[in-house]
């Protein structure tokens, strides 16, 4: 069974987001990647100020050029921020003080530092003033999508119109307590026939139980699952480093900035990300391999 991963942010002790990213460090995460049964990656960088941005996307892709097995697993970027909602818990593991609209002019720049490898841009629709940088994306052929957000339907709305296709890891990236009824995730499941939308499911960024409603509501042929695995996958407990921040991983393997109740990546590996979904949603091999790689080519166009 094939498995391509939409968000990855580090693996096996490597963090794609260092500013010190070693050609060395790049090649012992695809070798665990590739040992662990995925065939291919979007490698995620985190929100940061635009310059190291800029610095960290290009080094990786000049690290990549350098190795066969990187340029194999790792068929494009994803970047994650910096126009993301930068309240308390919609930020999450997102630096709050690196956050900022949304402009064309510097997302080019960023385009260009990751050399044309971007496949995927997540950005809250409500930092981005009248979708301009939404439309720009999408005219790229870049999958524009909605993540640490607290848009209200009309800003979701207005973004779909611009070329917002995807939703990423629903239920994740908004404070742990919500409103009841008027929140982002049940915003998100109302246009879930406009938007893929994808999922965590390691039973902690989504309950088992609650993953299966959401299924049933997105069906399997809108839904993708992904890892967003951090350096720590793979490592167990400990204290790690999430693009230059500190990552604490408990006994479970959940990970949490210290004092925080917000989740940051998560350590999940594919392999048992593939055991979850046969072992507590009881989803069958072609179910599942839907999820995991034929939906995420789908969703980007490579299909």
């Amino acid at each position: 069974m094939k498995h391509f991963d939409l968000q990855v942010n580090g693996y096996a002790g490597t963090d794609f987001c260092s500013m010190d990213l070693t050609g060395e460090q790049l090649n012992t995460a695809c070798v665990a990647l590739e040992a662990d049964g995925v065939d291919c990656i979007l490698a995620t960088v985190i929100t940061d100020s635009m310059e190291r941005l800029r610095l960290k996307l290009a080094n990786l892709i000049h690290l990549r050029e350098q190795d066969p097995l990187a340029q194999k697993i790792i068929a494009g970027i994803h970047i994650e921020g910096p126009y993301l909602n930068p309240a308390p818990g919609f930020i999450g593991a997102h630096p709050a003080e690196a956050v900022k609209l949304a402009n064309v002019d510097e997302t080019k720049r960023l385009l260009e530092a990751a050399g044309g490898l971007t496949r995927l841009f997540t950005l809250a629709p409500e930092m981005d003033p009248y979708y301009q940088t939404t439309q720009f994306l999408a005219d790229q052929n870049i999958v524009v999508s909605a993540g640490h957000t607290n848009a209200n339907l009309d800003q979701l709305c207005g973004s779909i119109d611009s070329g917002l296709t995807m939703a990423t890891h629903l239920g994740n990236g908004c404070p742990v307590d919500l409103p009841r009824h008027d929140n982002i995730i049940q915003r998100i499941l109302s246009l879930r026939e406009k938007l893929w939308v994808g999922f965590i499911p390691d039973g902690f960024h989504i309950e088992f139980f609650a993953l299966k409603n959401y299924l049933e509501l997105v069906t399997i042929d809108r839904a993708f699952m992904v890892t967003d695995a951090i350096t720590a996958a793979r490592l167990g407990p400990g204290t790690y480093d999430l693009s230059g921040a500190i990552v604490e991983v408990d006994d479970l393997g959940v990970a949490r900035r210290p004092g925080s109740r917000n989740l940051s990546g998560s350590t999940l590996t594919m392999s048992k990300l593939r055991r979850n979904l046969k072992d507590y949603l009881d989803l069958s091999d072609s179910d599942i391999e839907k999820l995991i790689d034929l939906n995420p080519r789908k969703a980007l166009g490579m299909v």
